[in-house]
């Protein structure tokens, strides 16, 4: 038995990462400028990688080109949060409904629970948690669903580690995971996506006081055909 060697990264494909990863992880803040040439002597690589690497950070939202400034991180405000989160609590609670009713396997949940639970610091806990979130929904059955939740994942956890600098809430974060998690274990899809979408709503009103509270939307009842 042959098997196929593992792909190697691309070179922009490696600059991308270590980009977002040094974004989420609050390396580089907001509103910092990405400097093509520091960047590329960083990496070990051309200014091409980078380039192309901060045009499709810039398609998910993480990088703002301007003509004049260049990139740079992108800021996080209540109208940023409010967006994305708005995004968040219509598809999340019900795609998690759907992972339940598909009876999918939520060890990577669980997983994902112990890793931040055990982070070292507040950059791991932070990807842990992104990775906890991806888990309830991405074997909803519906792959675009999948995919659209993917799309502002990375914008949420920029909002998160925002939040966290001004507001350490982590510790109240995990204990409302675990509910969502054993909800979501014993077969609860109403109680589960009710704990879901009461933790989303009430993140970003906690980390924006002064913002519209995102938890006005009910809970979405599931999805029909139109």
């Amino acid at each position: 038995m042959t098997f196929a060697p593992t792909p190697i990264p691309s070179r922009t494909q490696f600059v991308l990462e270590a980009i977002k990863h040094a974004i989420l992880t609050a390396q580089l803040r907001p509103g910092q400028a990405l400097v093509e040439t520091e960047l590329a002597a960083q990496f070990g690589v051309s200014k091409t990688p980078v380039r192309e690497a901060l045009k499709t950070l810039a398609g998910t939202g993480l990088v703002v080109m301007s003509q004049y400034k260049g990139a740079t991180v992108r800021l996080v405000d209540a109208g940023m949060a409010r967006e994305v989160y708005d995004v968040r609590l219509l598809l999340e609670p019900e795609a998690l409904r759907r992972t339940i009713a598909c009876r999918a396997s939520l060890d990577a949940a669980q997983d994902a629970l112990e890793r931040a639970d055990s982070a070292p610091d507040k950059a791991e806990r932070s990807l842990a948690n992104r990775d906890f979130h991806r888990a309830l929904y991405l074997s909803c059955g519906n792959p675009l669903l999948g995919r659209m939740l993917d799309e502002v994942r990375d914008q949420a956890a920029l909002v998160s580690t925002v939040a966290w600098a001004a507001d350490p809430s982590w510790e109240r974060e995990a204990a409302e995971h675990r509910e969502i998690l054993r909800l979501a274990l014993a077969a609860d899809a109403a109680g589960a996506a009710a704990a879901l979408h009461d933790h989303i709503a009430s993140f970003v009103r906690r980390a924006f006081p002064g913002d519209e509270p995102a938890e006005a939307h009910p809970v979405p009842s599931p999805l029909t055909a139109g």
